[in-house]
């Protein structure tokens, strides 16, 4: 039975405007890395602010870290968390086909959204004083198609795909390990490990994607990513490195 991580506090809530919220609300005190979990969101978001669908018994969980190094080292973690989110599918499932990562924060199962991360910190000086790393899993029900943008890809649960009942605590438990084993990884040998192992799971390398930010698009085949965690694509123009953008197959 997978253990608790040593050194990683517990917080479990009926309901709140938003983990992610209460993470910023117990980042003075907090003494430690600590998950924060809730049952019920009243206000969850997702990126650039728009609104994130939680029905109830899905995981809405923020890990708060305090972390070491500069805000572009601290924005890697969201490989690490895609990762730990990777290693947590399979720990409940018993099997790794179907699952892959798109960049930049989703988690795919059998070509759906399962999975999303956000990240947003609090800084001082070149550091960062705080890290919130808000993580949302659709367990046991998924959005209904028209709660996402156009050309998104379909939101997915893991019950309706791969017949998985498992509860929001049992899978933060295996989460939480996966975590720590890989921010330790990331800790002591650098993003470069992450990396490679971020790779041998993307979804759509060496295909042609669609990156697309507030005031451009990039259509190219999907090369790599890059030592800052950048999206590398092979246009017409030529290669580019895009540092955030949407992802659209």
């Amino acid at each position: 039975m997978t253990q608790w991580p040593q050194g990683y506090g517990l917080h479990i809530l009926q309901e709140v405007d938003s983990t992610l919220n209460e993470a910023a609300r117990i980042a003075p005190t907090a003494q430690g890395p600590v998950w924060i979990l809730a049952h019920y969101q009243t206000a969850a978001r997702g990126r650039r602010g728009r609104a994130w669908a939680n029905p109830k018994g899905n995981l809405a969980v923020t890990l708060l870290l305090r972390p070491e190094g500069n805000p572009e080292q601290a924005a890697l973690r969201s490989f690490v968390a895609a990762l730990a989110l990777f290693d947590a599918c399979v720990a409940v499932t018993g099997r790794a086909s179907g699952f892959s990562l798109k960049w930049p924060n989703d988690v795919l199962l059998n070509g759906g959204k399962l999975a999303g991360i956000l990240l947003e910190s609090t800084g001082h000086g070149h550091g960062v004083s705080h890290l919130a790393i808000g993580i949302g899993v659709n367990l046991s029900e998924a959005p209904l198609p028209h709660a996402v943008e156009p050309g998104a890809v379909r939101p997915v649960s893991l019950l309706s795909e791969m017949g998985v009942d498992v509860t929001p605590e049992d899978f933060l438990t295996e989460l939480a390990a996966a975590y720590s084993k890989y921010e330790t990884q990331f800790v002591t040998y650098g993003f470069e490990p992450i990396r490679t192992a971020w790779l041998d799971r993307a979804a759509r390398l060496g295909e042609v994607i669609t990156a697309r930010t507030a005031t451009s698009e990039s259509v190219g085949t999907f090369e790599t990513v890059d030592a800052g965690g950048n999206l590398v694509l092979n246009t017409a123009k030529g290669r580019v490195s895009i540092p955030a953008a949407d992802v659209f197959f």
